[in-house]
């Protein structure tokens, strides 16, 4: 008997997922999109199945600005182990070494100004970067070490919340690209101990905290209720994670020409930038930015929603 074809739903939004442990970005999207019986479906950067937290996972239209969150800075929580180092440098590795530790909260503190700011760091083997093709993890898995160039990124907090022994608890926020293993192993080399991540919860993804998010047992239990078109009260609007970049609103007549690829001017423009733009029924079209002559040229558009 031939299989019937699952028809798929034309939804829109963002859903901002509590993501669990020992889920990868992927499964955790394919979930929530199953539960919504979603046609188009797209996550915003991976968070290591070892880690959990925010994760914000973009349907429909609103995968045309999953980029602008990936882009964004991130928010952490991290437990430090200190006194070993990891071939993976979080939990799931490897021991490669154990050393005593001698150091408190005072040397702890002491060292944490030094990656505050701008820092450079070497994206770990074990991450997804590739090279000729291949993630580097997938080398490293094979027992290959091969030369990553030092990245520059931005630490824009990191502050000591507790510390209980050999386990010390951070709290980071830190530009896009940032690897929170390869800051926790630098910080262990500092204090001359060594170090790996223990736990890792994202707090924050662009304007996105951890207390606008839902769970998987939370999403699964409306569905059970109240089927595919119930999960959809959680969809957030597709322009969500804009919310900072400048709003215009068209004319319906302005708005028509924008839509269909043409520059437009507006008095409420900045002088320069990407915007997010409205219709004059205040419908969210898409974004835009503002060209050197001042009009407001289309860069993803929204043609309904």
């Amino acid at each position: 008997m031939a299989q019937v074809k699952r028809i798929r739903r034309n939804v829109s939004g963002i859903i901002l997922l509590d993501k669990p442990l020992g889920f990868t970005s992927n499964a955790a999207l394919q979930k929530v999109r199953w539960l919504l019986n979603a046609e188009k479906a797209g996550h915003t950067g991976s968070l290591d199945p070892l880690a959990s937290g925010v994760l914000p996972l973009c349907f429909g239209e609103a995968t045309k600005f999953s980029q602008y969150l990936l882009d964004s800075d991130k928010g952490y929580e991290t437990v430090m182990q200190l006194g070993q180092t990891t071939s993976t440098a979080d939990a799931e590795g490897e021991i490669l070494r154990t050393r005593e530790v001698t150091v408190g909260r005072a040397d702890i503190e002491a060292v944490l100004p030094r990656f505050r700011g701008e820092i450079s760091q070497i994206p770990p083997m074990y991450s997804a970067l590739k090279r000729d093709g291949q993630p580097l993890y997938k080398l490293a898995r094979a027992g290959e070490v091969v030369e990553r160039e030092a990245r520059s990124v931005t630490i824009t907090r990191l502050e000591l919340l507790e510390c209980e022994g050999t386990r010390v608890r951070l709290s980071v926020g830190c530009s896009k690209g940032t690897y929170i293993r390869t800051l926790v192993e630098d910080i262990g080399e500092a204090l001359g101990c060594g170090a790996y991540v223990a736990e890792l919860r994202r707090t924050q993804a662009g304007p996105f905290e951890l207390a606008q998010t839902v769970t998987v047992e939370e999403l699964e239990q409306v569905h059970a209720e109240g089927g595919n078109e119930a999960v959809d009260r959680f969809l957030m609007p597709s322009d969500s994670g804009l919310q900072d970049w400048p709003l215009l609103q068209f004319s319906e007549h302005s708005a028509f020409y924008w839509l269909h690829g043409q520059p437009v001017r507006s008095p409420d423009a900045p002088k320069f930038g990407m915007v997010r733009v409205q219709d004059h029924t205040g419908r969210f079209i898409g974004i835009g930015e503002v060209s050197e002559d001042g009009r407001i040229a289309p860069r993803r558009l929204i043609r309904s929603e």
